[in-house]
């Protein structure tokens, strides 16, 4: 009776730990208002379904786009599919915001050994990796240089590594969010002008040719940072 109390309290102390992280940490606090946003894009996009179901799937496939290949190739199918400004940019700044929100507070949580999601651990390991190869870098110019690592348009300098650049570096949870959202917001608006630019070029032929080469641009863009990313790499082993 005694060992299953002991097992039961032993229990209830991660648990009770973990929930008061949430509700007085400020990364646990950042959590929820990241699912709480994510919650309210996806009642959004049920509200589409219902009134719009064709839109809704070219939204659902433009965020799932946005989160495995990236805001350039998110925001270039957004225009194939006729989608204008006030849709692409809006909802790619909301989809980068939750993403943000959610994955900074979960790799410190995970680093602090406070939740840990197996599932998720290599994603942190990798992110973290490239962090601490960039870290030195950005370290020089502080803030301003985490902007811009997140603003450039390059493999591997997006919000994920950002956040956790900051995060190393030990700065304050409001002027790493300050920083990588910043970032992130002005490169949204600059390929929203490019993408934008390009498309009605290219539109202007053949709505045809229009969806094939911002489908090759996409593709140009994911090589690209590929082959950068390798190179640097290789750089440095050799």
């Amino acid at each position: 009776m005694e060992e299953q109390l002991q097992q039961t309290t032993s229990e209830s102390r991660p648990r009770g730990k973990l929930r008061s992280t949430l509700l007085n940490s400020p990364e646990g606090r950042l959590l929820l208002v990241g699912v709480v946003l994510s919650l309210s894009y996806t009642f959004w996009l049920g509200i589409k379904v219902l009134f719009s179901p064709a839109e809704s799937q070219l939204l659902v496939v433009m965020t799932a786009t946005q989160i495995i290949f990236g805001r350039a190739a998110s925001m270039a199918f957004g225009y194939s599919a006729g989608f204008g400004h006030w849709t692409v940019i809006p909802a790619c700044m909301v989809i980068e915001t939750i993403v943000v929100l959610v994955f900074y507070p979960l790799f410190v949580l995970s680093w602090r050994r406070l939740l840990v999601i197996n599932r998720l651990s290599n994603i942190f390991e990798r992110t973290r990796a490239a962090a601490e190869a960039r870290k030195g870098i950005i370290q020089k110019y502080g803030i301003v240089g985490l902007f811009v690592f997140v603003w450039f348009p390059l493999w591997m300098t997006g919000p994920m590594v950002g956040c956790v650049i900051g995060f190393l570096l030990g700065l304050r949870i409001r002027l790493t969010m300050a920083a990588v959202l910043g970032g992130t917001y002005v490169a949204i608006f600059g390929w929203a002008f490019f993408l934008r630019r390009f498309h009605d070029l290219v539109a202007s032929y053949s709505s045809y040719a229009a969806m094939v080469l911002m489908t090759v641009l996409i593709v140009f863009v994911i090589i690209l940072g590929h082959l950068l990313h390798r190179t640097r790499q290789d750089g440095k082993d050799s």
